[in-house]
């Protein structure tokens, strides 16, 4: 399955209608405990307080997302999402690698915290190389080039 990276940030979704479709359809498929608010309110709350959404797209449809929040040293995922028709079919671990190389063009490292993430979004972002950080509050994925606040620059 050829799956691309798209962003979308305020801008992208304000512009774009077939993206607040997608994004909406998304999280409207999301188990109600994966979400704080319904998926619109979510959507929205999300992208007011500055965040943006990394989307996994597949034939100019959008598939899979996760919420980015960038704190100016790393990008903080959460809201890891698939769409029902296409899950278990490695969208979820292709979107995780291609946001890893886009933070790694960035040097930024990713991290996740703990306290939002189910079993399953854990085993797979350890699959994926992500490890506890020491403090055991979040997991992180340091890509080459990236530094962390154990490897200043």
């Amino acid at each position: 399955m050829p799956v691309t990276l798209h962003p979308v940030d305020r801008g992208a979704w304000e512009a774009d209608a077939q993206a607040r479709t997608d994004l909406a359809r998304i999280y409207a498929d999301a188990p109600a405990e994966r979400l704080p608010a319904p998926a619109d309110t979510f959507i929205e709350d999300h992208l007011t307080a500055g965040g943006a959404f990394l989307c996994a797209r597949f034939n100019d449809r959008l598939i899979g997302a996760v919420a980015l929040r960038d704190d100016g040293s790393a990008w903080w995922l959460s809201h890891f999402c698939v769409r029902k028709p296409t899950r278990r079919r490695g969208v979820g671990s292709r979107l995780l690698a291609l946001v890893g190389e886009a933070a790694s063009a960035e040097e930024k490292p990713l991290r996740a915290e703990l306290a939002q993430l189910q079993m399953a979004d854990q085993l797979m972002l350890s699959r994926l190389g992500y490890r506890l950080d020491r403090s055991g509050d979040h997991y992180e994925l340091v890509l080459p080039g990236c530094h962390t606040k154990e490897s200043p620059r």
